[in-house]
This record gives structure tokens, sequence and C-alpha cells, in this order.
């Protein structure tokens, strides 16, 4: 089969690869029918993210039909259209049990190495290194998906695989960045970055009853789409942001921050960033946590930062301070994407939001490479790449 591969850093290639096959009775093969370009997958694609190997399958985000199931799947069979989440779970461990899916603790066969930089393993991933996994991603024309009976969603209607592929992964992460806030009506929340998951995490603070939405961003075309869903925006590059949020918030802060960034945050002063890049290049640090340094600070007293941009490892300079002194309560997780797939899929159906509003490109998968250059370069007004095998 045809799969895009990540061949080292800023290199990817669609080749020729092995078609999967079932390794275990609850594996299932699904044939792809839609897949995307996640804003985490430009984390390989840089190198941030240890444990990749040359010819690794990218890929987490994606749905199509089941073409072949083991003898123990028994809520699917052949010809059922899906979308598969990008956490890997059992469905049976404690983790499974309490609703925390992305912490599985039986479906990374890596752990050990996970254990080692983060102290005990989350979950397998598609297509994400091999520290999680090292699972082949969904980037292909067909993709081996392990406890199939626990992870994809059928979806039972007509409804396009555009209004429903990003249940695998950036809808209900930007739903959970939210949920994660504890919005209550009239509260302000600020959200750093304005990419997909931050659009979806604007969106998700509306329908959970914000009154006010603060986005920060520097491209323009991203803080369009942020204002035109109802959002008031800043333009870090052209504005302090903390003062700019004093100001807007009487003083207060915003009573619940989102970092939507992770581990390649920007910032506006050369030093500053200069810094954190010179710390990341001698690896004596992996992750440029700016947003989430500036979400801390930023945040009312008593108040909840979110964290949802992925991060892969150690940051510096953490305001320690400012979290424990202004009882500041910190959250974050890799999204447990099946605790949502169902409830999320109801308010599609319902019309409370088309997750479609965030596609600007589409492409067949042979050109994933320009795919992800162009996102990464933030060319032609790049938010989202959608590929067609």
């Amino acid at each position: 089969m045809r799969a895009n591969c990540w061949m080292g850093r800023n290199h990817v290639e669609v080749r020729d690869v092995p078609d999967p096959r079932i390794l275990n009775s609850r594996d299932a093969i699904v044939r792809i029918t839609s897949t995307a370009i996640c804003g985490s997958d430009l984390h390989l694609y840089d190198g941030y993210i240890p444990t990749m190997k040359k010819g690794d399958v990218l890929g987490h985000e994606f749905m199509g039909e089941v073409v072949e199931t083991g003898p123990d799947v028994t809520g699917l069979r052949a010809g059922d259209r899906v979308v598969v989440p990008f956490p890997i779970a059992c469905g049976a461990c404690d983790a499974c049990e309490h609703g925390l899916y992305s912490v599985c603790e039986n479906s990374n066969p890596n752990a050990g190495m996970a254990e080692k930089v983060m102290g005990y393993s989350p979950a397998g991933i598609f297509g994400y290194s091999h520290m999680l996994g090292g699972f082949a991603g969904g980037q292909a024309e067909y993709a081996r998906v392990p406890f199939a009976d626990v992870g994809p969603i059928k979806i039972e209607d007509d409804l396009p695989d555009e209004q429903v592929l990003f249940l695998s992964d950036i809808f209900p992460t930007g739903w959970m960045g939210a949920e994660m806030c504890d919005i209550t009506p009239g509260d302000v929340i600020a959200v750093w970055g304005a990419g997909p998951v931050g659009q979806f995490a604007i969106a998700s603070a509306f329908l959970m009853g914000a009154e006010r939405v603060i986005a920060i961003d520097r491209i323009p075309y991203r803080l369009d789409k942020a204002e035109r869903a109802g959002a008031e925006v800043l333009d870090y590059e052209r504005t302090d942001v903390l003062d700019a949020l004093r100001d807007m918030t009487a003083g207060r802060g915003p009573d619940a921050c989102i970092d939507a960034v992770g581990i390649e945050a920007h910032h506006p002063a050369p030093l500053m960033y200069g810094y954190d890049r010179a710390k990341q290049a001698t690896r004596t640090e992996t992750d440029r946590p700016f947003a989430l340094r500036e979400a801390i600070m930023a945040c009312r007293n008593g108040g909840v930062v979110s964290v949802v941009g992925v991060y892969g490892g150690f940051v510096d300079k953490f305001p320690m301070g400012s979290l424990m002194n202004r009882s500041i309560t910190l959250r974050g997780a890799q999204c447990h994407v099946q605790r949502y797939l169902r409830p999320l899929l109801e308010r599609i159906r319902a019309g409370d939001i088309d997750p479609g509003f965030v596609i600007s490109h589409r492409m067949p998968l042979e050109d994933a490479p320009h795919g992800y250059e162009i996102f990464r370069q933030k060319e032609d007004d790049c938010l989202k790449v959608v590929l067609t095998p």
C-alpha cells in the first residue's frame, strides 16, 4: 500500500509499504477514506519527539471502512464505516474503566521507553514514535487498529467524512481543553493558539456557556477565523498579552486559560526565543513553554490552566511560585477521545457544530509532503489539511 513515511527531520515521503495484517484476535483492518495532518504531527516532522525511525508511517487522525476483523472483535464487521480515535485503549484496565483512555495500561508495548522519560507510560498512539508504541499511523491506504471493539465509533448515517473525521482527535481535544476549565456562565476564557485545536477550544468554550473567549496568536488568518467564531483576539507580536488581558478583565485576569500550543511555542522577544531555542539545541530542554508560562502568569487567582498542547519532555523557567501561591489549578492530558466520541457525534448530528469549518486544504495522499510543508510554514492560509488515499 501507499503510506506517508517519516524519513528524517523535515522529510516525509509517500512510499510503498507492506499491507497491514491481523496480528491479534481483537484487531481490525480499516481501509482509510480520509486522514489529516495534525499540528502534533509537526513535532515529529521537526524532530522534537524522540524515538522515531526512518520509514515510520505517520498519522493519527483517520477514518474509513472496516475490511477485516479478528475473531474476538464483536462490535464491528466488514463494511462498517468508522472513525478511529488516536489513543489506543484496551477498555479493561483500571485507567480505561475510569475513562482515562489516553493512559491505558495495556496498549503501549514499549512502555519501558516512555517510563524513562515520563515516570509511567501513557497509552499507545497511532503514528507517534516508538516510545508510544511504534504503531503504524493512518496517513496511508490501510491501517491495523488494535482493540477494535473499544476504539472506533461507527458512523451509521450519511454524515460526510469531513463532518466526523475530527472526532478522531482535534474536536474532542479542544472540547476536553474547555471542559477542564470548569466553565460557568459569565466566565472569560483565554486560549493560546488559534490553530485547529485552539479553534475547537474556542467553539467548545462558547458551547459550554463562556461569556467571552479571547484568542491569542500571531497569524492573521487564524485570528480572523477565531474572530468570526465570536472570540476577541490578541496578536502577541503587536500587544503585551499580560497587560491586555488585565485591561480586558477589569484587572483580575481570565477565569481559565487554555494552552493549545505546546512544545514549539513562539515568542516575540528575540532574547527569550533565542534562550529556549538554544536550550533545545543543546538538549538541556526539550520543549519551548512560552504559551504555558504566559497562561499561568495571566490566569486569575484561583483559576484554571488547561493544557492540551502537546509537550514531550522537560521545560525550563516554569513559574511554579505563581502557580502555587495564587491557588491556580493546572490540568493537562492527551485527550481521552473514546470518552467523548458519542456525545460529540450527537452534537454534530444536532447541528450544534460542523467540525469541517477548520479545513483549508484538501489533497490526495500522494501530496502529503507538500501538505506538511505548507502547514508548517503557514503558507496559503493553511489551517488544516485533509488527505484522501
